[in-house]
Protein backbone atom coordinates (compact mmCIF):
# COMPACT_ATOMS: atom_id res chain seq x y z
CA UNK A 1 0.00 0.00 0.00
CA UNK A 2 1.61 3.46 -0.79
CA UNK A 3 0.02 4.79 2.78
CA UNK A 4 -2.87 6.69 1.36
CA UNK A 5 -4.90 4.89 4.41
CA UNK A 6 -3.03 6.69 7.07
CA UNK A 7 -3.41 10.15 5.56
CA UNK A 8 -5.17 12.51 7.80
CA UNK A 9 -7.98 14.57 5.66
CA UNK A 10 -7.81 18.11 5.92
CA UNK A 11 -10.98 19.79 6.85
CA UNK A 12 -10.60 23.11 4.69
CA UNK A 13 -9.96 22.14 0.84
CA UNK A 14 -5.87 23.08 -0.02
CA UNK A 15 -7.04 26.13 -1.88
CA UNK A 16 -9.10 27.56 1.03
CA UNK A 17 -7.76 31.15 2.33
CA UNK A 18 -5.10 30.93 5.34
CA UNK A 19 -6.93 34.46 6.93
CA UNK A 20 -10.42 32.26 7.29
CA UNK A 21 -8.87 31.01 10.36
CA UNK A 22 -6.99 28.10 9.00
CA UNK A 23 -3.99 26.54 9.68
CA UNK A 24 -1.08 29.19 9.50
CA UNK A 25 -2.97 31.89 9.85
CA UNK A 26 -0.93 33.78 11.84
CA UNK A 27 1.85 33.51 10.12
CA UNK A 28 0.09 34.42 7.04
CA UNK A 29 -0.20 38.00 7.84
CA UNK A 30 3.60 37.98 8.52
CA UNK A 31 4.29 37.15 5.00
CA UNK A 32 2.16 39.42 3.54
CA UNK A 33 3.36 42.32 5.38
CA UNK A 34 6.53 40.96 3.78
CA UNK A 35 5.74 40.17 0.38
CA UNK A 36 3.79 43.87 0.27
CA UNK A 37 6.77 45.85 1.26
CA UNK A 38 9.06 43.67 -0.94
CA UNK A 39 6.08 44.45 -4.01
CA UNK A 40 6.30 48.25 -3.07
CA UNK A 41 10.36 48.06 -3.36
CA UNK A 42 10.48 46.11 -6.33
CA UNK A 43 7.87 48.45 -7.90
CA UNK A 44 9.94 52.34 -6.90
CA UNK A 45 13.04 50.54 -8.64
CA UNK A 46 10.74 49.07 -12.01
CA UNK A 47 8.17 51.35 -12.57
CA UNK A 48 8.87 54.78 -11.41
CA UNK A 49 10.41 56.76 -13.94
CA UNK A 50 12.56 60.14 -13.55
CA UNK A 51 11.34 63.45 -15.77
CA UNK A 52 13.27 66.70 -15.39
CA UNK A 53 11.38 69.81 -15.55
CA UNK A 54 12.57 73.45 -15.77
CA UNK A 55 10.30 75.66 -13.12
CA UNK A 56 10.16 79.70 -14.49
CA UNK A 57 11.56 81.95 -12.38
CA UNK A 58 9.63 83.34 -9.54
CA UNK A 59 8.62 86.92 -9.39
CA UNK A 60 10.15 88.25 -6.00
CA UNK A 61 13.51 87.83 -7.77
CA UNK A 62 14.84 84.23 -6.62
CA UNK A 63 16.45 82.04 -9.45
CA UNK A 64 14.88 79.56 -11.02
CA UNK A 65 14.71 75.42 -9.81
CA UNK A 66 14.58 72.56 -11.33
CA UNK A 67 12.55 69.57 -10.14
CA UNK A 68 13.35 66.10 -10.89
CA UNK A 69 9.58 64.69 -11.31
CA UNK A 70 9.26 60.81 -10.39
CA UNK A 71 6.26 59.29 -12.30
CA UNK A 72 4.19 56.04 -11.43
CA UNK A 73 2.21 55.63 -14.85
CA UNK A 74 0.93 58.90 -15.08
CA UNK A 75 0.48 60.26 -11.77
CA UNK A 76 3.36 62.00 -9.86
CA UNK A 77 4.55 60.00 -6.64
CA UNK A 78 7.24 62.06 -5.70
CA UNK A 79 9.70 65.28 -6.20
CA UNK A 80 12.63 66.89 -5.52
CA UNK A 81 13.70 70.35 -6.08
CA UNK A 82 16.89 72.17 -6.56
CA UNK A 83 18.39 74.90 -7.78
CA UNK A 84 22.09 74.70 -9.75
CA UNK A 85 24.63 76.93 -10.69
CA UNK A 86 26.79 75.10 -13.78
CA UNK A 87 29.58 77.85 -13.51
CA UNK A 88 30.72 77.00 -10.04
CA UNK A 89 30.14 73.21 -10.22
CA UNK A 90 27.14 73.52 -6.46
CA UNK A 91 23.92 72.45 -6.10
CA UNK A 92 21.48 72.67 -3.68
CA UNK A 93 18.82 70.48 -3.15
CA UNK A 94 15.62 72.69 -1.62
CA UNK A 95 12.45 70.36 -0.72
CA UNK A 96 11.99 66.18 -1.11
CA UNK A 97 8.36 64.98 -1.22
CA UNK A 98 7.56 61.50 -1.71
CA UNK A 99 4.04 59.61 -1.83
CA UNK A 100 3.93 57.80 1.44
CA UNK A 101 2.93 54.72 -0.38
CA UNK A 102 6.61 54.69 -1.54
CA UNK A 103 8.23 55.87 2.01
CA UNK A 104 10.65 53.08 2.97
CA UNK A 105 11.01 51.66 -0.78
CA UNK A 106 14.36 53.46 -1.34
CA UNK A 107 12.79 55.46 -3.85
CA UNK A 108 14.55 58.65 -2.33
CA UNK A 109 18.03 57.38 -2.11
CA UNK A 110 17.37 56.36 -6.10
CA UNK A 111 16.10 60.13 -6.80
CA UNK A 112 19.44 61.75 -5.41
CA UNK A 113 21.49 59.29 -6.81
CA UNK A 114 20.03 59.66 -9.90
CA UNK A 115 20.48 63.48 -9.66
CA UNK A 116 24.06 62.96 -8.96
CA UNK A 117 24.51 60.74 -11.62
CA UNK A 118 22.80 63.24 -13.65
CA UNK A 119 25.16 66.56 -13.08
CA UNK A 120 28.51 64.58 -12.34
CA UNK A 121 30.92 66.95 -10.33
CA UNK A 122 28.45 68.89 -9.47
CA UNK A 123 28.95 69.79 -5.30
CA UNK A 124 25.38 69.42 -3.28
CA UNK A 125 24.41 70.99 -0.60
CA UNK A 126 20.43 70.67 1.01
CA UNK A 127 18.72 73.43 2.77
CA UNK A 128 15.90 70.24 4.18
CA UNK A 129 14.35 70.31 7.64
CA UNK A 130 12.36 67.91 8.19
CA UNK A 131 13.46 64.58 9.77
CA UNK A 132 12.62 62.14 7.03
CA UNK A 133 14.48 64.28 4.30
CA UNK A 134 17.09 65.49 6.70
CA UNK A 135 17.84 61.74 7.39
CA UNK A 136 17.73 60.53 4.07
CA UNK A 137 20.50 63.27 2.52
CA UNK A 138 22.66 62.64 5.77
CA UNK A 139 22.67 58.99 4.76
CA UNK A 140 23.41 60.20 0.79
CA UNK A 141 26.77 62.44 2.70
CA UNK A 142 24.68 65.48 1.63
CA UNK A 143 25.76 68.09 4.22
CA UNK A 144 23.42 71.17 5.16
CA UNK A 145 24.02 74.37 3.52
CA UNK A 146 22.59 77.88 2.01
CA UNK A 147 19.38 78.41 -0.08
CA UNK A 148 21.42 80.06 -2.87
CA UNK A 149 24.08 77.65 -4.52
CA UNK A 150 26.73 80.54 -4.93
CA UNK A 151 26.71 84.45 -5.00
CA UNK A 152 25.85 84.80 -8.85
CA UNK A 153 22.74 82.87 -8.95
CA UNK A 154 20.85 85.63 -6.60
Amino acid sequence: MHGRHARHAPSTPPYASASAGGPGAKHSRRRGRTTGRLRRRLLAYRAVDFRDTHIPQAPSGRASEECLLLVHVRRVVGQVHYRMCERCARGVITDISIDEHFHKTGLGTRALSHLRARHPGVTWRNTLTGRSTRDLVRRMCIPPGDAQPCAHTA
